[in-house]
């Protein structure tokens, strides 16, 4: 591996959330915001029975198969 493959690496790897990245518009940011969004959503959802918010507004059902019994 060259150096600046693995100082672009270490870059990456050491970046984590900011609440700024919501406005930026490169990739990463927009993955972390997006990757922050779905936990802080399933951390405060919680539900027995959960559902994906969709961005049309329409919830998906997450099935439980092979939990029902």
């Amino acid at each position: 591996m060259d150096q600046k493959s693995n100082k672009d690496n270490l870059k990456v790897a050491n970046r984590y959330y900011q609440p700024e990245d919501y406005k930026k518009k490169d990739e990463l940011s927009s993955g972390l915001a997006t990757t922050h969004e779905q936990v802080s959503d399933t951390w405060t959802e919680g539900e027995i029975q959960p559902v994906i918010d969709d961005v049309n507004g329409e919830d998906i059902p997450i099935e439980r198969k092979g939990y029902d019994k």
